[in-house]
């Protein structure tokens, strides 16, 4: 079992951040949910109001395996912008712990210097901010090294499948896509 770390602010993507949450949280992993800026967040399309566990300035982060952030706007924003945000990331990938975004939210990523020579994806469009150096335009997820990246909405479930396969193993990763009937990934 891996500890994740899952940072939310207002406005991020409903799907993504559940659909991570939910598939690492399936593999027995131990998902923690941390409100940037409140103990309250809300979502970028629906009005769904999601009370999370912590708040991210009380987060140990060396405690966590995985930090792993969803996307949507203006969420994803907030986490670029933030700077206990980049020194968290900065963290995590000094010691070569897993850094994942999706959607906007790699640009989170590209903020922390963590992209700099890395194959990546993210919505499209959103290259601008994250980089053209290094964009796979044509996969769902793309995983270089430590960093995992995924494209939006569509490929959440998929993105937390891989996610699961690095942290817990081919075996619960085929178990768990099964479950899930996720073929497409």
């Amino acid at each position: 079992m891996a500890n994740v770390l899952v940072p939310l602010a207002d406005g991020f993507e409903e799907i993504e951040a559940m659909a991570i949450i939910d598939v690492l949280s399936r593999a027995g992993n131990n998902v923690t949910v941390a409100g940037l800026f409140d103990n309250e967040v809300e979502g970028a399309n629906t009005g769904l109001k999601v009370l999370v566990h912590t708040l991210l300035k009380d987060v140990e982060i060396d405690t966590y395996d995985l930090m792993v952030l969803p996307g949507g706007l203006p969420g994803a924003e907030h986490l670029a912008k933030s700077e206990l945000v980049q020194e968290m990331i900065r963290k995590m990938n000094e010691k070569g712990k897993y850094v994942g975004a999706i959607c906007a939210a790699p640009w989170a990523l590209k903020e922390a210097g963590v992209l700099e020579g890395k194959k990546h994806t993210n919505y499209p469009g959103f290259e601008e901010k994250t980089g053209e150096e290094g964009y796979v335009a044509d996969q769902k997820v793309v995983i270089d090294g430590n960093v995992v990246t995924s494209r939006g909405p569509g490929t959440a479930i998929c993105f937390g499948l891989e996610l699961v396969r690095l942290l817990n193993g081919e075996e619960t990763y085929k178990q768990l896509k099964a479950g899930l009937l996720a073929d497409y990934c």
